[in-house]
């Protein structure tokens, strides 16, 4: 009988040691996938669900344009299945680390630039004597035929590309793990999308015609501008990125544009400073308001903002509320 226990007693450790090896195969074989900005992982997480582990570099409220990224976070670039980066020069910040990564065989996805880019509208050739609000809206052609540095990166402004942002991402998870239906899930996710888009719409049909003009910190409301009908007049910072610093004359032009315009609203952005504009906004003879969005980055909890279609409601809001 004591024979009997220790084999037994054997056995089960035995047996004991297996299932934890295979349940931490299981752990290690999960899919794993990195998103750049917390808007890519917003999506990710929509598509994948319980599916695969999803990892964002960038900490909600940090601007895209100048975040450095941890060497912990450089190492999970290398082992994750796939990393799903915007490109179109918006993480300018990780852009040697991205490339580095991709050298290093590192699975890199940049969907922005599969999204028929647009080139960027900031309102510096507008003429404030002769607006006409004259809208072109080519953007079928027009974003193909501008060198790539010129192109806008903020396509997750407008939830239409972003249903098809949806499409492509689950197209390439498909290629790391055959096992899953991605493309089912991103379907599902981009209907919730395309809704959204028509609920921003009837959001802003209270808006006039002749109100329909944004003055921002800098140029990331293109794609905004460019499916709702708007038109940018101008822009605090010069350039695609708020890291440039404004001249005194380019600033004492836009403050005429607003003036002459009758603009109510400089549209700030909660991963930027809105000091420069508070003080275009104080030299305006007439009540100009500064309105911060959420442009590079979701909202914290509570804030209204925590998934991308929760920020394109609340920034629809409060562009329909200082318009209108």
């Amino acid at each position: 009988m004591h024979r009997l226990g220790v084999t037994l007693l054997a056995l089960a450790l035995a047996l004991s040691s297996c299932g934890s090896d295979s349940a931490s195969d299981d752990a290690s074989s999960e899919l794993s996938v990195v998103a750049t900005t917390t808007i890519l992982g917003d999506i990710v997480d929509n598509i994948v669900g319980d599916g695969a582990t999803v990892e964002v570099l960038l900490p909600v409220g940090a601007s895209p344009h100048d975040y450095q990224a941890s060497s912990e976070q450089v190492a999970h670039l290398q082992t994750a299945g796939l990393v799903v980066a915007n490109g179109l020069h918006l993480e300018e910040g990780l852009e040697d680390v991205l490339e580095s990564a991709i050298e290093d065989g590192a699975n890199v996805f940049e969907v922005g630039a599969l999204l028929d880019p647009l080139p960027f509208s900031t309102g510096s050739d507008h003429d404030s004597a002769d607006s006409g609000h004259e809208h072109e809206h080519d953007s079928a052609d027009s974003g193909h035929e501008h060198e790539e540095g010129s192109l806008d990166p903020h396509v997750w402004l407008d939830p239409v590309r972003m249903a098809d942002a949806a499409k492509l991402i689950a197209a390439e998870l498909e290629k790391v793990d055959p096992s899953t239906d991605w493309t089912a899930r991103a379907d599902e996710y981009a209907t919730e999308l395309l809704e959204t888009n028509s609920e921003i719409a009837e959001t802003l049909s209270s808006i006039p015609e002749d109100r329909r003009v944004l003055v921002t910190n800098h140029a990331s409301l293109g794609y905004f501008a460019d499916r709702y009908d708007f038109e940018v007049i101008g822009v605090v910072f010069p350039g695609g990125s708020a890291l440039a610093e404004p001249s005194s004359a380019e600033l004492s032009d836009l403050v005429e544009v607003i003036d002459h315009e009758g603009v109510s609203a400089i549209f700030g952005e909660t991963t930027e400073s809105t000091e420069i504009a508070e003080a275009v906004a104080a030299e305006i003879g007439t009540a100009v308001e500064v309105v911060q969005l959420y442009t590079g980055s979701l909202g914290e909890p509570g804030s209204g903002a925590e998934t991308l279609i929760d920020m394109l409601l609340l920034n629809a809001r409060k562009i329909a509320e200082a318009l209108s």
